[in-house]
């Protein structure tokens, strides 16, 4: 992460094709060092693309990867009715508090 980190960082800052040694240098700055073949790994498969495609590409793959979501929404689904009886209890105790009230309020 650290070196797609640096990567990132150095494209924002203009560097459009940033080098193993550019990525050493910055992380270097902050006294990271890392592994020489990971380096080697994301540049490899960063290679000729732009930063663009590369996003592009990542969305592609996680629009793939199941979430979840189907077990939440039938699980709140199921708790439906259980929000339903909440939400009449709390109408009844709001009827109940202002009974309390004795027909006048504090700052009348």
């Amino acid at each position: 992460m650290k070196f797609l980190a640096a990567y990132l960082l150095l494209v924002a800052g203009g560097n459009t094709a940033p080098s193993a040694e550019d990525i050493k240098k910055l992380l270097g700055t902050v006294g990271v060092e890392g592994d020489e073949s990971r380096l080697t790994a994301l540049l490899a498969g960063l290679e000729g693309k732009t930063l663009d495609e590369v996003i592009a590409e990542g969305q592609g793959k996680l629009a793939s990867v199941s979430s979840g979501g189907a077990a939440v929404a039938s699980a709140g689904a199921a708790a439906g009715g259980a929000s339903e009886e909440a939400a009449e209890e709390a109408k009844e105790e709001e009827k109940e508090e202002s009974d309390d009230d004795m027909g006048f309020g504090l700052f009348d």
